[in-house]
């Protein structure tokens, strides 16, 4: 499963560092930016790739609940020293509001309802829109059987189809493609490849026969499974 990047926003520097020092201890969390400034934070907001939000309410100049109506539908987990907002933030269809001071056990059960409403709008989603080298393409879920780092260029990625088509997606990285995809159906196995589970007939310690056909020499197509894959994908099939 990859992680939930996310993006702090407080503009008191004691409240947004020891948010950040929580934040990095949680396993599933990845914290892409933090921010002193509502304002700066949303003259980058487009530069930046993240799926959570965790913001202050009471902010000079603008205040949290501004910067969400901003944010483009984007998830947002809500801390404030106050009471008075929180019908406003729930109304925002915030995913939590916390209270200060923050405490470890609030503010990891505010990220699993986080993450488990991300995860829910992947699954409800049937496909990813991305740029190829023919323009944009609409790839559905359940076309794609496998996913590796182009040879020519490690910025882009081949994706093969059931059917055997190649479609060249241009600079997107393998955290990005595990964000777009959802957790149920897709894993990756070692540094350059990403695979459907429908794609896999067999396993063993360190390799993946599939059931897709190997255009070079018309078999099976076997991949390796890396040690540092290995683990979370003897999790995921035991499951």
């Amino acid at each position: 499963m990859s992680k939930i990047r996310c993006v702090l926003i407080d503009d008191e520097l004691p409240g947004l560092t020891y948010l950040k020092m929580l934040c990095e201890q949680i396993s599933d969390l990845e914290v892409v930016k933090a921010f002193k400034s509502p304002v700066t934070f949303l003259e980058e907001m487009d530069f930046l790739d993240f799926d959570l939000c965790i913001i202050d309410i009471e902010m000079p100049g603008m205040n949290g609940l501004q910067v969400v109506n901003l944010l483009k539908g984007k998830p947002v987990i809500f801390t404030t020293a106050y009471n008075e907002y929180a019908a406003e933030a729930f109304d925002l269809d915030a995913v939590d509001y916390i209270r200060k001071p923050l405490k470890m056990e609030r503010l990891q059960q505010a990220i699993e309802k986080a993450k488990n409403k991300i995860n829910n709008e992947k699954k409800e989603k049937t496909f990813f829109q991305l740029n190829s080298d023919k323009g944009k393409v609409i790839v559905f879920f359940e076309q794609l059987s496998y996913v590796r780092t182009s040879e020519v260029d490690s910025r882009d990625k081949i994706a093969t189809l059931i059917d055997g088509t190649e479609i060249v997606l241009k600079n997107i990285s393998f955290q990005k493609m595990l964000q777009l995809l959802p957790d149920n159906q897709f894993i990756q196995i070692n540094r350059k490849e990403i695979i459907a589970i429908k794609a896999i007939r067999a396993f063993s310690f360190d390799e993946i026969v599939t059931n897709i056909t190997n255009i070079q020499n018309g078999q099976q197509l076997i991949l390796t499974l890396s040690e540092i894959y290995r683990n979370q994908f003897l999790k995921y099939v035991e499951n």
